[in-house]
């Protein structure tokens, strides 16, 4: 059949031409749209992919992502105008997370990506490398991971390289040096290790290099200096090595040099500054570098930064900055700098100076006044640790812009500029380590803005400024180590002021700690340490829950730990020795997990001491210096807490003692003590066994092996005339009482006690191992009398320590011990001899709870008097308290203070 043909009446040959024509056209465009359309297609589905990985926050980034919107005009979305096609994807800082899809290597005919300061993760993916038409790759301030692809050598257009600040790790790929567009190279703060330059010197159109915070090895190439674009050249903090070629100071581009914290060394070229005329930032520090300062430096008049600190460089600087008026930054701390700083006088020009920073160094000579004539902008100034000496110049507080201000452990004289106050926007005073004189000014309380305030180790006077309160930020407060007096204040501690450390420690300060301390919520570590506060320790600072380091040692204190310390959970340091604390050691100590150092030393603490936790650290739990302690670990050596038992004659009188009561057992006693003293004198009283060694000679060098070196450890007790020392002589247990000989009463007392001593031999009295006629020790004045080893302490510690329930027998057996002593020394020794010092701490008892009388040095011999009605002149001797009524001639004191007790 043939086609049925169509035709109008009116048709002509031109017509049909036409309408071939049109037909052609729409054939024909109909195939180029549905080319189009099949690449919008894949650039499509692969945006839907890249968002289906993204996590958008709530502020709907990509909401114009759906199908109702052509894809062309999506947010952060832009397609080329002949094509169609996507060539930039640009969501930087919307808070996307997710990983980046790998269909965006899909995307073939994009030239830029930037998905900067997001939150995305995961690796870069590989199918980047097949975007050969990409011109930027920007992702930086992300946390991707991984390291870089290797094929990213593919994109050969590439002129941008942003990838710091993430987390990437691992070698450079060495593809890197194949893309000779590159002209930036941003990979900083990473985790990115190898060689830097070994990948990158031959890119010679990089005009930025930043390789700063990784761990980049290997040293720089000679070949850098064919880098004749660059600009920019950061590499600081990563474990670059060697020293610095000669070629790298004729990039004469080179705006930016910045190779601070490495291990590179050697000395500058001499001509360093003569082919970079516009350097503007130059920072070395926390090298190796040597040598001097090059004087070519003079021709760098642009700089802005100019950063040699800790170094090894030496020498005096050279004054040459008069002409670096836009210099905003020098330091040279930490090098073996010397001479005057005289060259702060050609700064004064430099208007635009707001970091001076001349310490450590070894400058020394006068600060010169200058200083106050810098620059009103300059913000720090610091000649900390160098020899510069001199007085604070009144005009730096011209400075009204300064910020910090370091001036510590110089050796700068006079007194704190009264007008301090007007520095109204500093935040960091340190003064401290010098020898600066007067008050702390007043108006420093006008310093609103101050944090830290440290006046240590110098020798300011008179009292801390109540109003440094007012001091609203100030969070460091330290005045230790001054001459400074008075009361503290409530408004120190009432103000408005959060102190996290306060040191007073070392001053004169008086009085009580101020109650209201215990405002000061944040604290952390509080320090008044030797000063003559007095009182009770405040229970209100167990409100300070932060406290971490608390330090009240060498001052008056009394009374007990305050039970709200339990709060304090936090400590980690407590000393709270060289007091006169009371009461039981607080158990809940053992309870601070943190805590690894407590100090309770010579105090008055008593009751039975922990064995767990804090209280089983040897190494960070001391308590010498408490007599009526017993218990605790095995190194403490204290005495046990269990009552050891009697002999057989104790033993018997105990049923007869417990038939009796009130005046009845006085009653007894008495007797007891009469009966003692009319004993037969040929009664056989000897020394142990021990006292067969009273003719042995001891060196100084015996007894300072016995002791360990008369360390603290075994230092049993202190008193008026020395102190005594448990050690081991000849395998036996002994007590070495030491004299002080500075003490002007000691060589008397040494005296009597060896005279005595030599005279007397009775069980109940302390019996001395090494007669004192054969060992009157001179070794640079040093005197010692060797003893017994008493195990169970003193009587003192039995009635008023941990013993409290000693029986009465048990204390009649100690009273008739003491009568046997007394009637020995007064009736049957050849010239009686009077005590003078009995009390209750010189009453000790050994291993069987038999009493024996110590201490003689006050005794006196008792000679007839001549005449019938004639009196002793012996007088009241001993440790003030109560003397016992009788003859004067047998004064018995029986003051409770503690002397020397040879105890565990």
């Amino acid at each position: 059949m043939r086609p049925v043909h169509l035709q109008t009446q009116n048709e002509s040959p031109s017509f049909r031409i036409i309408f071939v024509f049109v037909i052609l056209n729409f054939t024909v465009t109909s195939a180029l749209r549905s080319v189009d359309y099949s690449g919008n297609e894949t650039d499509h589905t692969a945006l839907l992919a890249i968002k289906s990985q993204l996590q958008v926050p709530s502020n709907r980034a990509l909401n114009s992502w759906n199908d109702s919107i052509y894809h062309c005009y999506w947010e952060g979305v832009k397609c080329g105008r002949k094509h169609k096609r996507v060539t930039v994807l640009d969501l930087n800082s919307r808070g996307l997370a997710g990983t980046i899809s790998p269909f965006i290597g899909n995307l073939s005919f994009l030239k830029i990506i930037n998905l900067y300061n997001n939150s995305l993760y995961g690796e870069i993916p590989s199918q980047l490398g097949n975007l050969v038409r990409l011109h930027e790759l920007r992702l930086y301030n992300n946390t991707l991971v991984g390291e870089i692809p290797g094929n990213i050598s593919r994109c050969v257009n590439l002129r941008v390289i942003f990838l710091a600040h993430n987390k990437l790790e691992g070698k450079l790929p060495t593809g890197l040096g194949l893309l000779s567009k590159l002209t930036n190279f941003l990979v900083q703060v990473n985790h990115l290790t190898g060689s830097l330059f070994d990948i990158i010197q031959n890119l010679t159109s990089l005009l930025l290099i930043s390789a700063d915070e990784n761990s980049f090895i290997g040293t720089i190439p000679n070949s850098i200096g064919r880098m004749q674009n660059l600009i920019f050249l950061e590499v600081g903090e990563n474990q670059l090595s060697g020293t610095l070629p000669t070629s790298l100071f004729n990039l004469s581009s080179l705006k930016l040099f910045d190779f601070d914290t490495n291990q590179l060394h050697g000395e500058l070229p001499p001509d360093v500054g003569v082919n970079i005329p516009g350097l503007k930032y130059f920072n070395i520090q926390g090298n190796n570098f040597t040598g001097l300062i090059p004087i070519t430096f003079q021709n760098l008049t642009a700089l802005e930064v100019f950063d040699f600190s800790y170094n090894n460089f030496v020498g005096n600087v050279p004054s040459y900055f008069e002409n670096f008026h836009n210099l905003s930054i020098l330091n040279l701390g930490g090098n073996f700098l010397e001479g005057d700083i005289n060259f702060i006088d050609t700064l004064v020009n430099c208007s635009q100076l707001r970091i001076l920073n001349l310490g450590p160094n070894h400058f020394s000579g006068i600060l010169p006044k200058s200083v106050a004539n810098l620059s009103t902008s300059l913000q720090v100034f610091t000649i900390q640790n160098t020899l510069i000496s001199g007085k604070i110049p009144e005009g730096i507080t011209n400075l009204n812009n300064l910020e910090q201000l370091w001036m510590g452990n110089c050796k700068l004289t006079g007194s704190i500029p009264q007008n301090f106050g007007k520095l109204y926007k500093l935040e960091i005073l340190y003064l401290h380590s010098n020898n600066l004189k007067g008050k702390i000014p007043n108006s420093m309380a006008n310093l609103s803005h101050l944090s830290e305030l440290y006046l240590d180790d110098n020798l300011l006077e008179g009292n801390i400024p109540p109003n440094l309160g007012n001091c609203q930020s100030l969070l460091y407060l330290n005045l230790a180590y001054n001459e400074l007096n008075g009361t503290l204040s409530n408004e120190l501690f009432e103000g408005s002021a959060s102190f996290l450390i306060v040191d007073l420690s070392h001053n004169h300060l008086e009085g009580s700690l101020s109650l209201e301390m215990s405002k000061q919520s944040n604290l952390e570590d509080l320090e008044v340490s030797n000063n003559k506060f007095s009182g009770v320790v405040p229970s209100d600072l167990g409100k300070c829950f932060d406290l971490q380091y608390l330090f009240i040692d060498g001052n008056y204190f009394h009374g007990n730990i305050p039970s709200s310390f339990a709060s304090l959970a936090s400590l980690q340091e407590i000393d709270f020795s060289r007091n006169n604390l009371s009461g039981p050691i607080p158990s809940f100590f053992s309870k601070f997990s943190l805590l690894y150092y407590l100090n309770l030393s010579y105090n008055d603490f008593v009751g039975t001491v922990p064995t767990n936790s804090i209280f089983a650290n040897a190494s960070g739990f001391f308590v010498v210096g408490n007599n009526r302690l017993c218990g605790g670990i095995k190194q403490l050596q204290l005495p046990k807490c269990i009552e050891n038992r009697r002999t057989k004659r104790s033993k018997g009188i105990i049923p007869i003692i417990s038939a009796l009561v009130g005046a009845v057992a006085m009653a007894v006693g008495a007797a007891g003590l009469y009966l003692a003293c009319i004993k037969k004198k040929n009664t056989p009283l000897l020394l142990d066994s021990m006292m067969g060694k009273a003719t042995m000679k001891v060196s100084y060098d015996m007894l300072l092996k016995a002791t360990a070196g008369f360390s603290l450890e075994n230092l049993l007790g202190t008193g008026s005339f020395g102190s005594v020392f448990k050690g081991i002589l000849d395998g036996n247990l002994v007590a070495v009482k030491v004299l002080n000989l500075q003490h002007r009463s000691a060589s008397k007392s040494f005296m009597a006690e060896c005279n005595t001593l030599r005279n007397v031999r009775h069980r109940n009295l302390v019996g001395v191992i090494t007669a004192c006629s054969s060992i009157d020790f001179q070794r640079n004045d040093f005197k010692a009398l060797v003893y017994e080893f008493m195990p169970n302490g003193s009587l003192y510690s039995r009635l008023h320590g941990v013993h409290e329930n000693m029986s009465l027998a048990q204390r009649l057996d100690v009273a008739i011990d003491v009568a046997h002593s007394v009637c020995y020394l007064h009736h049957e020794c050849e010239t009686p001899i009077v005590h003078c010092d009995l009390k209750p701490s010189n009453i000790l008892l050994d291993n069987d709870m038999v009493a024996h009388v110590g201490d003689f040095g006050l005794a006196r011999f008792l000679t007839q008097p001549q005449h019938p009605n004639q009196s002793s002149t012996i007088g009241i001797k001993g440790t003030i308290g109560y003397a016992a009524p009788g003859n004067n001639s047998v004064i018995s004191n029986y003051n409770i203070s503690t002397a020397y007790t040879y105890s565990k």
